[in-house]
């Protein structure tokens, strides 16, 4: 029997309905609370337009993974599509760049969710809290993608009723001071007088971090059903989805706390809207799902990040014998999830919780204009499908894609620019040091 018979694989378990409950559990239906306030000040008032920005940005760029999906079905999804659309060095500093979402995410979980919870309950210290959420998250990922996707339909069912909950007791406050009337104010999307497009584009540079782990779903092309069909379809939809219940959790929020009335703090605006809004009960109820938020956004992007780097180490790229090792018996990337486990917790001890907000957006926006240019390298260039249809699809869509990721990387601060081109420098002398050639295969081997 040949080595390719007996290989351990990645087993295909996954639906599209668990696909989406994958997507929106990483992405997490709570996903402005966090970021609102912050992106009410950024852009000067205009939160709902930001994001509105920000789905543009998404949209293109979820297009684009989709058309790569169905030529390369690959767990290393964004390494893949750049090294098979356009060349393998792109490939490696796409997937170099994208570790930084991938990996940071989850520590950038641990240390919200950590942080929550010894306010919550003090007794315990912070690092007591760090080991158990990030044994939680890593033992979970662990034992497979059927445990890992039971537990996300749990806390993604408990996001959804938190955010319905908001929205139904924010709108009976406008309609208890305002009636129905209350419920539609432009203003409350867009004031012409005030508004900034380059206030909108550093709103939208924050409100992507909303849609940061979309395209996770791709990173699961290998435990999808029928990848082919699916991905596209769900990285689409779950975009769509996310901008809905962000702009509607933004809408009410805005109507209910107008930009003209500050916030005393940005970072916990949504307790504030809660607590007003809702009484004790709202408030207590955002405050806990603020971390079973975190926990889902945790535990759905070490999944991610774990496939990532399987696909990388499948190829070569990374050490194979820790990166490319599948568990015979759960068919998971085991070593790399208890690497990344590792890493969440020793980085949450270490480094702070806006140090990686600032990293994580660079590292997604980089991986993205990637992916996007590289739907134009293999579709446009090299099997020259350049019709009418082609001509959108395959050169206009991704180029526009390319081109607002590229506007809302270079709104991030300079900080978070020069410690990412320092990272991509940094992958860039570790390909020339292992002197790798190798394209990304786009399958399983």
């Amino acid at each position: 029997m040949t080595e390719a018979a007996v290989a351990p694989a990645l087993a295909r378990r996954l639906s599209r309905v668990d696909l989406v409950i994958y997507g929106l559990a990483i992405l997490t239906p709570t996903a402005a609370y966090p970021v609102l306030g912050v992106i009410q000040q950024a852009s000067n008032g205009h939160a709902v337009l930001s994001y509105v920005a920000a789905m543009v940005a998404m949209l293109f760029t979820a297009a684009s993974y989709g058309r790569m999906a169905t030529a390369f079905p690959s767990a290393g999804s964004t390494y893949a599509y750049a090294g098979q659309g356009l060349h393998p060095l792109a490939g490696f500093l796409a997937g170099w760049g994208i570790l930084l979402d991938y990996v940071l995410v989850p520590l950038l979980s641990t240390i919200f969710v950590s942080l929550t919870a010894e306010r919550l309950l003090p007794q315990v210290p912070y690092v007591g809290w760090v080991l158990g959420f990030s044994l939680l998250v890593t033992v979970t990922n662990a034992r497979g993608m059927a445990a890992t996707q039971r537990s996300n339909s749990v806390m993604l069912a408990v996001m959804v009723l938190a955010a319905v909950c908001f929205v139904v007791a924010a709108a009976r406050w406008v309609v208890h001071g305002a009636g129905l009337a209350g419920l539609w104010a432009s203003e409350a999307v867009v004031r012409p007088a005030e508004v900034s497009v380059p206030a909108v584009l550093f709103g939208a540079s924050i409100a992507a971090l909303s849609y940061l782990g979309f395209d996770a779903v791709s990173t699961l092309a290998e435990d999808a059903r029928d990848p082919r069909r699916d991905i596209g379809f769900v990285t689409v939809g779950v975009c769509i989805l996310q901008t809905g219940i962000c702009v509607l959790v933004a809408y009410v929020a805005v109507l209910v706390w107008p930009s003209a009335r500050p916030f005393e703090n940005v970072e916990t605006a949504i307790l504030d809207i809660s607590r007003l809004v809702g009484g004790t009960p709202l408030f207590g109820l955002t405050s806990v799902v603020l971390l079973v938020a975190g926990v889902a956004s945790s535990m759905a992007s070490q999944a991610g990040a774990s496939r990532l780097l399987y696909g990388m180490g499948r190829d070569g790229v990374l050490p194979r014998s820790v990166f490319g090792y599948l568990d015979p018996k759960r068919a998971t990337p085991v070593r790399s999830i208890w690497l990344m486990g590792f890493l969440s917790f020793a980085g949450a001890l270490v480094v702070s919780f806006q140090q990686i907000v600032e990293l994580v957006n660079f590292g997604a926006f980089t991986g993205f204009i990637l992916v996007n240019l590289s739907v134009i390298g293999h579709y446009y260039v090299r099997l020259g499908e350049r019709s009418v249809g082609g001509l959108m699809r395959n050169l206009v869509t991704p180029l526009a894609g390319s081109a607002v990721c590229a506007a809302l990387l270079f709104s991030l601060s300079f900080s978070a620019r020069v410690t990412g081109f320092a990272w991509l420098g940094l992958g860039l002398l570790y390909w020339v040091w292992r002197g790798r050639g190798l394209a990304p295969t786009g399958r399983p081997r």
